[in-house]
């Protein structure tokens, strides 16, 4: 639990009475070779939270408007900043800590599933774009280089499936 939590940020404190934790859990994947065979496991801890309207207004935009959508993976895009509020999680499932038990994580930094992510995110994001213009095709393409020299990221093609849709 120990090299979890360093490597997560976060600590166990007590919970404040009125504060309510999150729900966690872990999502296991294969990624696979073009062949078939397996090339590695990826695990990633999320906060039991979901929302896709977002996502689908984007597209729906996209579409009446007959824009082209890219598509780029930012590695660890919510995992990177501060938190600028105290949130709480409750201890993993199979790793509470004995003598522990009514302790709470405090998180330091964000985790996937986090509302406050994706905010955070955008806020970093939104700097980037707006102080190197955003525009035309040119610009884009700029942009992405821009992105990719700021961010750890690859180009992945123009968007055909985002989030399952």
């Amino acid at each position: 639990m120990d090299s979890i939590m360093q490597k997560h940020k976060w600590k166990l404190v007590d919970l404040l009475l009125g504060i309510r934790p999150l729900n966690s859990k872990w999502i296991f994947k294969q990624k696979m070779k073009a062949d078939g065979a397996i090339d590695k496991y990826k695990a990633r801890l999320v906060i039991k939270v979901s929302i896709i309207t977002s996502i689908r207004m984007i597209l729906t935009i996209a579409t009446l408007r007959n824009l082209e959508v890219h598509q780029m993976d930012v590695k660890t895009a919510f995992l990177n900043e501060d938190l600028d509020e105290e949130i709480y999680m409750e201890q993993l499932e199979g790793h509470v800590v004995l003598g522990q038990e009514m302790k709470v994580c405090k998180l330091v930094k964000s985790l996937y599933g986090l509302k406050q992510g994706p905010k955070q995110w955008h806020e970093k994001f939104n700097n980037v774009m707006m102080t190197n213009g955003f525009n035309n095709k040119k610009k884009v393409k700029r942009t992405k280089d821009i992105l990719n020299s700021r961010f750890h990221m690859k180009y992945m093609r123009l968007a055909d499936v985002i989030s399952g849709i």
